[in-house]
């Protein structure tokens, strides 16, 4: 375990972690489905099985948040969905205190989302949230998922930070044990990634309801 003070270097991931990941589950669960239907002539429900099965055939991939991706693949304008819903973005309760907590204590925070470019800066303008990051790096910068250990060896070819002395926090355990396997000493599971789900429990990571448990550490 790594003291908080001793700490130098904060990666967070965005949707789950610092964001009410409900925006995002409402969007593909729901929202999707329901313009889907509407183009199709179908039922949401008829229109839900067809996303799901083509959702699950990209998890892990780049295309698994690649907005231009699925604007081809369903033939709807998908960012422009995303705006349309861009009220239901909010931020954990927790996550600003803690981000200014740790900015203004000198560490290095950095956010790294699988998140599309312009789905992640229509959020953090959003929330106001890019004030707090030394930097921003997203899967399509690096050209490989977080699930990637190829995401994690470019993240240390772009800037310096020492594994050792370096926390990140993420509500996806296969993402946070790629981390693991890169050298990063401390990850950390979010354990409620959606204000509408329940906590998540793991045998592997360190397990944080709020963020204050960091800070307390």
């Amino acid at each position: 375990m790594i003291p908080f003070n001793e700490i130098k270097t904060v990666f967070l991931d965005m949707d789950g972690t610092i964001l009410d990941k409900y925006y995002d589950d409402y969007f593909w669960g729901n929202y999707v489905p329901q313009k889907y239907a509407e183009k199709e002539q179908i039922s949401i429900e008829e229109a839900q099985k067809i996303l799901f099965s083509m959702y699950k055939a990209e998890e892990g991939t780049l295309n698994w948040t690649d907005i231009d991706f699925w604007s081809r693949k369903t033939g709807l304008n998908i960012f422009q969905l995303k705006q349309e819903v861009a009220y239901l973005i909010n931020p954990h309760p927790d996550a600003e205190d803690f981000l200014r907590n740790v900015s203004s204590n000198g560490k290095k925070v950095y956010l790294v989302t699988n998140a599309h470019n312009k789905v992640m800066e229509l959020k953090l303008k959003k929330t106001g949230f890019d004030k707090y990051f030394h930097d921003v790096f997203t899967s399509f910068d690096m050209g490989y998922p977080k699930e990637k250990l190829e995401f994690w060896k470019r993240l240390k070819e772009k800037i310096f930070f020492e594994p050792e002395y370096s926390i990140f926090v993420d509500d996806t355990e296969e993402i946070l044990h790629t981390a693991k396997l890169s050298g990063i000493k401390l990850p950390i599971l979010r354990a409620v990634s959606s204000s509408r789900s329940i906590p998540k429990k793991s045998e592997e990571f360190l397990t944080i309801m709020n963020f204050q448990e960091i800070i307390d550490l």
